[in-house]
C-alpha cells in the first residue's frame, strides 16, 4: 500500500547506462513522467585518473576480482559504462534478435541519422593505431577503421581521455540522453541505490531504494531496470522475483603488446582501427591506453621491464565472445573461461603477435584476461519475453543482461536499440 511520503510516476527507470537512459528519453518525449535512479554519480566528467577510479575501480562496486584472478569491471556513474568505454559502436546482429520476434531496424536507422557514427579522418587517428593497422595490413588482414561515437570536429588529437571520461563532449554517452529526458520533464535522483522491487498484487507498483543514508520509496505504473549484466539480476533477487544467482558472459579481453623503435605516442583515441572474425568470435583492436592503465597491465604479468616503456609499446586488443556459465551472485561475480574460451583467446593472441611482428615490435607479452560487457544474465526468452517484461507484470529489463546469447560485440548501440523500441512500446 501506498503512504502520504511515496511519490508517483509514470515510469521508473532503475540505471542509466544506455538501454535505461535511451527507454528514459523515449518515455518522456511522448510526455510520461519519469524518475531515473542512478546509483552513482552525475557530477561532470573531468577526465581524469581519480574520477575514473571512483567510478570503477572501487571493489564490490565498480570492480570485482574473479576466482581466476581476473577483473571485471563496470562503470557506476551518470551513463553507465558509456562514460568511460571506447565509444565503439557496432550495429545489432539483426537475426540473433529476429530469431526472438524483435525488429531493431527502424530503431537503428533512427539512431545513426541522429548519433555521431562514424570512422574516425585520418588526422585522429594516431601513430599507434596506424602503425598497427599497417602491419596487419601487409599480412592480407581486413583490418580497417572502427565505426566511432566520437564527434570529430571537438575530438582533440593526442588526447588519451576517452578511457577516463570524455571531459570535452567529443565522446557520446548515455549521459546526453540523460540530459535529453530531463530536459522533457524527467527526474534524475543520482547516488540512489535501489533495494527492491515493490510489487503488489503479481505486478510491479514502485522501487525502494536508498539516498543519502535514507530509505525512500517511489511508485510508478511502470518498472524499468537497467542496472546492467551484474546490477538488474541482483536487484532480481533482492526482490525474491529471481534466482540467488546467474549465469553470463563477459567478453573477455587480453592485450597483446610488444615496444618498437622510432615511436613517440602513447596519447590518442584507443580501438580506432580493427578487425572482427564474427564466425570465430574474435576481435581485435589497437589498444593504446593512459600510462597509468598501462603500467598496471605490465606491473599484472610481472614485466617490471616494460614498465616505463608506455610511449613506444604498441598494444592490441583480442577480444572473444565467450560461453556464458559462472556465476554473478548478490556480491560477487565468478565467471572463469572453459576450455572453448582459452582456444580462441589463443587463436587470437596468436593473430596479435603475428601483427606486432610484422611492425616490428620487440619484447611481446600479453596481459591477464579480464571482463570488458557482463551479460546475458536475464535473457531475452528466459528471464524476459520480447518485449522485455519479466515474469511480474508491468517489470521490465533492458541492458546488457537481456541479450539473448554469448556476444563478444560492443553493445552500446544494440542497447540504444532496445530501449528505444521498448519506451515506444510502453509509451503506446
Amino acid at each position: 500500500m501506498s503512504s502520504p511520503g511515496d511519490t508517483h510516476y509514470d515510469a521508473i527507470v532503475v540505471g542509466s547506462g544506455p538501454g535505461g537512459a535511451s527507454v528514459a528519453r523515449e518515455l518522456a518525449l511522448f510526455g510520461r513522467r519519469v524518475l531515473i535512479l542512478e546509483q552513482g554519480s552525475a557530477a561532470p566528467l573531468a577526465g581524469t585518473l581519480s574520477q575514473m577510479a571512483r567510478i570503477a575501480a572501487v571493489p564490490g562496486r565498480g570492480a570485482f576480482i574473479q576466482r581466476d584472478a581476473s577483473l571485471l569491471v563496470q562503470g557506476i556513474t551518470a551513463g553507465g559504462s558509456t562514460a568511460i568505454n571506447f565509444a565503439t559502436a557496432a550495429d545489432p546482429p539483426a537475426a540473433l534478435f529476429a530469431a526472438h520476434g524483435i525488429e531493431l531496424g527502424a530503431a537503428l536507422r533512427e539512431l545513426r541519422a541522429e548519433l555521431p557514427i562514424g570512422q574516425l579522418p585520418d588526422a585522429l587517428v594516431g601513430p599507434m593505431a596506424t602503425r598497427i593497422m599497417a602491419g596487419a595490413r601487409t599480412l592480407g588482414l581486413p583490418w580497417n577503421k572502427l565505426e566511432k561515437m566520437i564527434r570529430p570536429q571537438i575530438c582533440r588529437s593526442g588526447c588519451w581521455r576517452c578511457a577516463y571520461g570524455c571531459p570535452y563532449g567529443a565522446k557520446w554517452s548515455a549521459r546526453e540522453f540523460v540530459d535529453q529526458a530531463l530536459g522533457h520533464g524527467a527526474t534524475l535522483l543520482d547516488g540512489a541505490r535501489a533495494e527492491r522491487v515493490i510489487v503488489e498484487g503479481g505486478q510491479a507498483v514502485g522501487v525502494q531504494f536508498r539516498r543519502a543514508g535514507v530509505r525512500q520509496r517511489a511508485l510508478a505504473g511502470i518498472v524499468v531496470l537497467a542496472g546492467g549484466g551484474l546490477g538488474s539480476p541482483r536487484l532480481l533477487h533482492a526482490s525474491g522475483l529471481w534466482p540467488r544467482t546467474s549465469a553470463f558472459f563477459s567478453d573477455p579481453v587480453v592485450a597483446v603488446m610488444g615496444s618498437v623503435d622510432g615511436l613517440d605516442g602513447g596519447a590518442e583515441v584507443p580501438m580506432a582501427t580493427g578487425m572482427r572474425i564474427d564466425e570465430q568470435g574474435i576481435s581485435l583492436a589497437d589498444l593504446t591506453l593512459p600510462r597509468p592503465m598501462y603500467q598496471g597491465f605490465t606491473a599484472q604479468v610481472g614485466r617490471l621491464d616494460r614498465l616505463f616503456a608506455h610511449r613506444r609499446t604498441l598494444a592490441i586488443m583480442v577480444k572473444i565472445r565467450d560461453e556464458i556459465g559462472g556465476s554473478a551472485g548478490p556480491r560477487w561475480a565468478d565467471k572463469r573461461l572453459q576450455a572453448s574460451d582459452r582456444a580462441k583467446l589463443a587463436t587470437g593472441v596468436g593473430m596479435a603477435r603475428e601483427v606486432l611482428a610484422a611492425c616490428g615490435a620487440r619484447h611481446v607479452f600479453k596481459s591477464w584476461h579480464f571482463a570488458a560487457h557482463p551479460g546475458g544474465s536475464v535473457r531475452i526468452g528466459d528471464g524476459v519475453d520480447r518485449h522485455l517484461q519479466t515474469a511480474t507484470a508491468r517489470l521490465y529489463v533492458c541492458d546488457a543482461s537481456v541479450i539473448p546469447q554469448a556476444w563478444g560485440l560492443p553493445p552500446t548501440l544494440t542497447l540504444l536499440c532496445l530501449g528505444k523500441r521498448l519506451g515506444q512500446h510502453l509509451a503506446g
